[in-house]
């Protein structure tokens, strides 16, 4: 796999639109771009933390979110989901999927190597899904890792593995919430602004129902942020947080959550607080 070093990075106003264009053209091909984005000794803006840290409610402190670095490889790999050469188009594709794994707390105050790639295309019963890899490393230690799931929808096969849209810890009926959330009908717009993730379907009514949705929906990585805020202060230093995305919340929503321990793991779940719909499963493992 080939390296490329980037040296800045890569400006989502510009990609976006390039998404929408290009993405009429792409059909789905049969292999990944086999290549590595790199970005050297990137350093957090506090300013942003800050503010990514208020729209997801975490608490501002020295630690970066578990979620907070993905903030940083993002654009890296809209780069890679943007190229004549990937497949499938960016719109469109359903964020199924997030494994992060964080092996120490990472610091507001250091630098971080960013690594994106894709692989490990393979058939899904609804199409063909393929992971997004992210890392952060110093020196030559990989501090986090993130495995983002991508489905692109249409050509599945029957013969696909019915466990590839399995959950974490797979639930029965919806447990009661411990607490109920009231998600504003501009969360997609104030995080796209944090993110950059300016997708059509996040930010307006209008918008995303040229795509399908009745209403805006909110981003899959926001609802995981949100989630795992409710947890500061009891997870460990190092551990694994893998979610699956079931049905998009749409905006504005009334949200359950529940979160339940067992030994030293959770298992947590998002849900519609009106009607029984899941809308994440997830599971935190420490290491």
């Amino acid at each position: 796999m080939s390296t490329q070093a980037l040296r800045e990075s890569p400006n989502l106003g510009v990609l976006y639109p390039k998404a929408v264009v290009a993405g009429f053209g792409k059909k789905g091909g049969r292999e990944l771009p086999d290549r590595t984005y790199l970005r050297q000794s990137v350093p957090v803006d506090p300013a942003h933390l800050a503010a990514y840290n208020r729209v997801c409610e975490f608490r501002l402190g020295n630690e970066l979110p578990v979620t907070y670095p993905h903030m940083l490889t993002f654009p890296m790999q809209v780069k890679l989901m943007t190229d004549p050469d990937f497949p499938f188009p960016l719109i469109g594709s359903v964020h199924v999927a997030n494994v992060i794994t964080q092996h120490r707390p990472l610091l507001v105050n250091e630098k971080f190597d960013l690594r994106v790639h894709v692989e490990n295309l393979r058939p899904h019963p609804k199409g063909r899904q393929y992971d997004m890899i992210s890392e952060v490393v110093v020196g030559e230690e990989v501090l986090w890792h993130e495995a983002s799931t991508y489905l692109c929808r249409g050509g599945g096969s029957d013969d696909s593995a019915k466990s590839s849209e399995s959950g974490p810890g797979q639930r029965g009926e919806l447990p009661a919430p411990s607490a109920v959330w009231k998600v504003p009908g501009d969360i997609g717009r104030r995080y796209g602004d944090v993110s950059g993730d300016r997708n059509p379907i996040h930010l307006y009514g209008l918008t995303a129902k040229l795509f399908g949705f009745p209403r805006a929906i909110a981003h899959g990585m926001w609802t995981k942020a949100r989630c795992l805020a409710a947890f500061e202060g009891r997870l460990p230093d190092a551990y694994t947080v893998d979610v699956r995305f079931k049905l998009p919340v749409l905006l504005p929503g009334k949200l359950g959550f529940h979160a339940e321990q067992v030994g030293a793991d959770w298992k947590f779940d998002l849900f519609d607080a009106r009607k029984p719909k899941p809308h994440i499963e997830g599971l935190i493992t420490a290491l």
